[in-house]
């Protein structure tokens, strides 16, 4: 059975590799909301009521940023990005709750609840948070920060699998981000430096409403040395790979870009291609670990034989292959020992690398396809195949700009 990303088109050679000039940016603004917040709310209450029915349990508490926002259907209990939550979201017998100081109790439960809740008001110089969910809360109960008296919330659990209102909206993130990330890629030139390109990243991404927990920009130099090239002020030369996680309404998506400057080198041609078919064959591992209800370590090990049969069987040492995403960068990371189950639907943003080399986007992956939500349809594409599998799936490949030096 063959799989396609969703509206694709597979063109071009198997590198992908094709001549780009200068796009107009993405107009600024956030991704349009397809969402209506009662949907969503809907869909955590009724995820809720049998997360409680299942643990026996009177009550659940978010106070993380991540869990908050789930919950909370994309509103934040963030005041400071170096500090954590500020307030705890709690669903209690059919009803939401919130525990805040009097600073921010009435800001959060006007602008960032699901809707109406039960204020607990602490003084900001008399308590702190944990202390005022444990006097509010009913028990039995559970949170996903320490509370005492209250057990230990499990958040992937909770989170995954994904809602249909949560899929569309990662249609709508994948499309913008994947818009802003190849418009500043396609007016890349080889003098520029990997600081400034990351700038330029940085407030695109957040003219449309996208945080950027992570950008990364490589040259040639170092994207060759280093798996992780945060930016430097040193200019990018012969190719450039950028990768970048967003984050909007409480999702994560990620996508990488390579572009080359007066050709493409066949080894990077070569390390891409490969890169490509183990990031297919890591989707459709997962389809077939979410339909037969096995744990990511199935997923690990279909990606470290497609490393082997494609001649570099050390690389996954050199750089963890990415994993679940959805209210977090990632929820779980491929392991060989990783026993989280493989839940679908799912959000999915796999990076396998070979040396100087990098491929990867956010897909969703159901029991009957996968979805890639990081594309425009108008950056070089190819089918990869798996490397044990009849399942393709059309990857970004190298885009080839003139040497603009």
């Amino acid at each position: 059975m063959s799989e396609e990303s969703h509206g694709s088109g597979a063109t071009g050679p198997d590198t992908g590799a094709t001549t780009g000039g200068d796009a107009a940016p993405a107009t600024a603004g956030p991704p349009d909301d397809p969402v209506e917040p009662a949907t969503l709310v809907a869909a955590r209450e009724e995820r809720l009521d049998a997360y409680l029915d299942a643990r026996d349990l009177a009550a659940v508490w978010f106070a993380t940023p991540n869990g908050f926002r789930w919950a909370a259907g994309g509103g934040t209990n963030v005041v400071s990005r170096d500090g954590g939550g500020v307030a705890a979201l709690g669903y209690v017998d059919g009803d939401w709750h919130l525990v805040a100081d009097n600073i921010e109790a009435d800001r959060i439960a006007t602008d960032e609840a699901p809707g109406p809740a039960a204020v607990h008001e602490f003084q900001w110089y008399e308590g702190d948070l944990r202390g005022a969910v444990a006097d509010a809360s009913p028990a039995p109960a559970a949170a996903d920060v320490g509370v005492p008296g209250l057990d230990a919330l499990d958040p992937v659990a909770v989170r995954q699998p994904l809602a249909p209102a949560d899929v569309d909206r990662y249609r709508a993130l994948g499309r913008t981000a994947a818009e802003v990330v190849e418009s500043v890629c396609r007016g890349l030139a080889p003098t520029e430096t990997e600081r400034a390109v990351a700038a330029d990243l940085h407030a695109a991404l957040e003219a449309h409403d996208l945080a950027t927990p992570v950008v990364l920009v490589g040259g040639d130099e170092r994207a060759r040395r280093y798996r992780h090239f945060t930016p430097k002020p040193v200019e990018l030369g012969e190719y450039a790979v950028v990768s970048v996680t967003v984050e909007w309404k409480g999702l994560y998506a990620s996508l990488t870009r390579t572009v080359s400057f007066g050709g493409t080198p066949d080894w990077l041609a070569a390390n891409h291609e490969r890169c490509t078919r183990v990031e297919t064959s890591a989707l459709a591992a997962t389809r077939a670990a979410g339909r037969a209800g096995e744990a990511a370590a199935t997923v690990f090990g279909a990606v470290a034989d497609a490393y082997e049969r494609l001649d570099v069987p050390g690389e996954w040492r050199e750089h963890h292959q990415g994993g679940a995403t959805g209210y977090a960068g990632r929820e779980w990371f491929l392991a060989p020992d990783a026993d989280v189950p493989v839940e679908l639907p799912g959000a999915f943003a796999y990076n396998p690398t070979v040396q100087g080399a990098k491929s990867e986007d956010t897909a969703i992956v159901t029991t009957d396809g996968i979805e890639v939500v990081t594309r425009t349809g108008e950056w070089p594409a190819a089918p990869a195949r798996a490397v044990d599998d009849d399942v393709t799936v059309e990857r970004h490949g190298v885009l080839e700009l003139d040497d603009r030096s």
